[in-house]
C-alpha cells in the first residue's frame, strides 16, 4: 500500500467539526475548538523500557496509529451546558480496537448514536450484525458543563486503513 505523506491538512480539517445541532450552540456559546492529529511513536529507552510518545506525523502507512484530539475552552463569562463535539473519522482511518468502549459513536454517518456494542449494521448478505470498530463513521462527546475559563481535551485513537 502507498504511504500517506503530509496529507494531514485534510485529516486535521475533519478533526474538530461540531455536530449539525451543536453548530448553532457553538456560535451562540464562547467555546473555542482546536483539533490536531498526532502519530503514535513507540521506542525503547536506555533502560529497556517501552516509551510511547505522540509526535507530528511524517510518513504514515496502513497499520500506523494516530490520535485525533480536540481541545476546547470556554472563553466567556458564563458556563456552557451540554456542548457537543462531533468528529467524523476520515475514510483513511478506522477507530482503534483499544478505544474507550464507553465512547459515543455512529456507524451510519451521524444519524444514530450509541456505544459500539449497542449499534448494528447490515452485513453484505443482508443480515444484521453488531457494529465493529472499522464501521465507525463519527465519534461524539457531550460536555455536560464547561465553566468560564475551563478547558480540556477529547481524543480518540485511530489506525490507518
Amino acid at each position: 500500500m502507498k504511504p500517506f505523506t503530509k496529507t494531514f491538512a485534510g485529516l486535521l480539517a475533519l478533526a474538530s467539526v461540531a455536530a449539525p445541532g451543536a453548530l448553532a450552540a457553538q456560535e451562540a456559546n464562547p467555546v473555542s475548538l482546536s483539533g490536531d492529529v498526532m502519530a503514535v511513536e513507540v521506542s525503547t529507552d536506555a533502560a529497556g523500557k517501552t516509551v510511547t510518545t505522540l509526535v507530528e506525523p511524517g510518513t504514515i502507512v496502513p497499520g500506523d496509529r494516530l490520535v485525533f484530539g480536540t481541545d476546547y475552552a470556554n472563553t466567556g463569562a458564563d458556563p456552557v451546558a451540554n456542548f457537543v463535539v462531533t468528529n467524523p473519522l476520515p475514510e483513511a482511518v478506522r477507530l482503534a480496537p483499544d478505544a474507550d468502549p464507553s465512547l459515543t459513536v455512529s456507524v451510519d454517518g451521524a444519524q444514530s448514536w450509541g456505544t459500539l456494542d449497542t449499534l448494528k449494521v447490515k452485513a453484505t448478505d443482508g443480515s444484521t450484525r453488531t457494529a465493529r470498530h472499522d464501521d465507525v463513521t463519527h465519534v461524539r462527546w457531550t460536555l455536560t458543563r464547561i465553566a468560564p475559563g475551563d478547558e480540556g481535551r477529547v481524543e480518540y485513537p485511530a489506525i490507518i486503513r
